[in-house]
């Protein structure tokens, strides 16, 4: 899969925010075909950050939510930042 059909949208709720501030971790909506290093592989190559794991879980809406927690070395408070979160 491409890294641009990968990544559906980021998730913008109080619980992805807290989650940004205290866990360094990004929450996103992928495709649901991606598989964890899909997703991992995609993060990297589009926003240019260093991926150290990544959760996935599907929602009661059948949507696929990834939680992309990002290395010490790239705050995803500036990644917060470039996409418009903050």
């Amino acid at each position: 899969m491409k890294p641009s059909e990968v990544i559906k949208k980021v998730v913008i709720t109080q619980d992805a925010v807290s989650l940004i501030e205290k866990e360094n971790k990004i929450t996103f909506i992928v495709d649901a075909r991606a598989t964890k290093k899909d997703v991992k592989r995609a993060v990297e190559e589009l926003y240019g950050v260093k991926v150290i794991k990544v959760n996935t879980l599907i929602t009661p809406l059948g949507e696929k939510k990834a939680y992309v927690k990002l290395s010490p070395e790239t705050p995803a408070s500036e990644l917060a930042i470039k996409l418009g979160i903050f």
